[in-house]
């Protein structure tokens, strides 16, 4: 197939012969033709099974004239808001706007409504009330069933209503968005699709064999039912075991099939070796779209996270089975980037969700399933782990050995507790020797026994045994390398005491961040779960919620300590801790007493 862009105008896909396409996708991201955009990828995808796709990109959804302008699709509508949430997209943890959007021209901001999946939706509702209408994409997927939403403050009802679509695609959705289209083309009508693994459907009534949770009414008022409806949407989410859940909205139901399987390595490289032009439309080619920077000379090898940190939500989307790309699809992509005439010669990333997951947690998940009630990683590796790092390794060996590339690193992180389940030396050390870049970037998110279990994260004892390793590797090979690891702030669990425990670990083992993480209770993750309700899910445990800003403030504070215009933060903080031996000229004190703005534990309480 040649390699050109979608169509995104009547006077491109009339000039293909078309009268119209077989689906409009619509997306809130800037139009970029690479593996890294989801719309990117269902365009081609459906491309390749012989139907013709034409793209609205970032439309004006204050009046209905751009949804209009490419006339009506033979079989739907297909609506995305692009990578991210529109919300985190637009918002910071602060509420506040963001003053960039990565995934739009320039990195301007402001060329995507809030909840842009629902307004879009409704934009395509006002022209065609009939048209088929399918919804997809990260927004969609985390916001399937009735969910908390942070910029709200309150549960909202599922994303499939409030939309106005017919079917909701969760998860990557090739296959699933595959088997919709060739059922339209059939002649099968969309509101009968409601049986097709990988999709959500509005019912009457859910079949016998459907799990109910508690209804969007009863999860509104009542957090131990959200908490108990969130932990068996947690526990469904497999392919393999999972079971078809229904929740009641109204008089009506969501009803969400299984997962739909994995990709077979097979499928992956034949997604991946779609022809894809690999950079942005020309339509503002000379603006440039940021995103793509980060990841032009990257490859993805996997999908999937079986690390299972409550705080992310990948899990939810992609899965716990990990699905691979062959190491002879991402050579072949290698040599690609090599004749590209921008390249200079060095592969910036070869990961994933996690770089070095490249196979299943274990044998069992392709035959039975991932376990309902416990996780691969923690609080300590499973037993029956695969962590053999030489398939991975291998990759890695045969990039490096490629005529025109003079480094490849890895940049998307190493999950550590992953590569010290087994004795992976020898991959630590080529690691070190040749993907390094003077620094990686891993994430332990915190130290304190109480975070990291709402975290979901290895002990403090785990890192630090990998950093000894990693100092005494470079030591070893004669490079100066360092670690780079990223902490949270204000994440369930963690008060002004487990802030602090955090902020004397980082002075005492020398680290500074530069940037602090804050947490943002984003949709579909458990870590939100827990936000809102203040309840474990998976316990139904009482957890302490950081929700006032000035804690948040003061937590991201303690954790940038040595910084000047943190200085009357970090007093305060000590000051409510009780913890004025930290405040003074020994060596252990984290800030200076002159200009000491004291407030007490009482203000504190008050301000919140």
């Amino acid at each position: 197939m040649e390699r050109r862009f979608i169509p995104t105008t009547k006077d491109e896909f009339e000039s293909l012969g078309w009268q119209q396409p077989d689906f409009i996708l619509i997306t809130g991201d800037a139009y970029v033709d690479h593996m890294s955009f989801g719309a990117a990828i269902i365009g081609r995808y459906l491309e390749h099974r012989g139907y013709k796709v034409a793209i609205i990109s970032q439309p004006d959804w204050q009046t209905t004239t751009d949804f209009g302008k490419l006339g009506r699709p033979r079989l739907g509508f297909l609506i995305t808001s692009g990578n991210l949430d529109s919300m985190l997209c637009k918002y910071t943890a602060a509420k506040k706007i963001r003053s960039s959007d990565a995934y739009s021209p320039g990195g301007k901001a402001g060329l995507r409504p809030d909840r842009a999946v629902i307004v879009y939706g409704n934009r395509v509702r006002e022209l065609w009330k009939d048209v088929p209408v399918i919804i997809g994409g990260i927004e969609a997927s985390l916001r399937r069933f009735a969910h908390y939403d942070y910029w709200s403050d309150k549960i909202r009802r599922s994303i499939l209503l409030d939309s106005r679509a017919d079917l909701l695609v969760y998860g990557m959705g090739e296959l699933a968005i595959g088997e919709i289209a060739d059922r339209l083309n059939s002649g099968k009508a969309l509101w009968k699709m409601t049986n097709i693994p990988g999709t959500c459907a509005i019912v009457a009534d859910p079949p016998k064999n459907a799990l109910v949770i508690p209804s969007y009414e009863e999860v509104v008022r009542s957090k131990i039912l959200f908490a108990e409806a969130f932990k068996v949407q947690y526990q469904e989410q497999d392919p393999i075991r999972g079971k078809v859940i229904a929740q009641k909205h109204g008089d009506k139901f969501l009803l969400q099939n299984r997962p739909m399987r994995p990709l077979t390595d097979v499928e992956m490289d034949e997604i991946y070796a779609l022809p894809f032009c690999r950079a942005v439309h020309p339509s503002y080619a000379q603006l440039g779209v940021p995103a793509l920077e980060e990841v032009k000379f990257s490859l993805v090898s996997s999908r999937g996270c079986f690390g299972g940190c409550n705080f992310c939500a990948l899990h939810f989307h992609q899965g716990r089975i990990i699905q691979r790309r062959s190491k002879q699809s991402l050579v072949e992509e290698a040599k690609l980037l090599t004749n590209m005439p921008d390249f200079k010669g060095y592969i910036h990333d070869v990961g994933g969700p996690t770089a070095n997951f490249r196979h299943p947690a274990c044998q069992k998940q392709l035959q039975i399933g991932t376990c309902a009630d416990k996780q691969c990683l923690f609080p300590q590796p499973c037993k029956a782990i695969n962590a053999d790092h030489s398939e991975y390794l291998s990759v890695l060996r045969e990039l490096r050995k490629l005529p025109k590339i003079k480094k490849v690193f890895v940049r998307s992180g190493i999950r550590y507790d992953y590569l010290l389940a087994e004795n992976n030396s020898e991959f630590l050390r080529e690691l070190c020797s040749f993907h390094v870049s003077g620094q990686l970037k891993v994430a332990p998110e915190h130290v304190s026994e109480k975070v990291i279990t709402a975290m979901g994260k290895s002990r403090s004892e785990v890192f630090i045994k990998f950093a000894d390793q990693f100092k005494k590797i470079n030591q070893a090979i004669g490079k100066e390398q360092y670690l780079v690891p990223y902490f949270m702030a204000s994440h369930p669990g963690c008060g002004l005491k487990e802030a602090l425990e955090l902020t004397e670990f980082l002075r005492d083992h020398g680290y500074r961040p530069e940037q602090v993480q804050d947490f943002i209770p984003t949709p579909g993750s458990m870590s939100t779960c827990m936000y809102y309700t203040g309840i474990h899910p998976m316990t139904g445990e009482k957890i302490y919620i950081p929700r006032s800003e000035r804690e948040r403030r003061l937590q991201r504070a303690l954790m940038q300590y040595y910084k000047p215009e943190n200085r009357d933060a970090v007093i305060a903080a000590l000051s409510i801790l009780r913890r004025n031996d930290l405040i003074g000229f020994g060596k252990n004190c984290l800030v200076r007493p002159e200009r000491a703005n004291l407030i007490t534990k009482r203000d504190f309480r008050r301000k919140k």
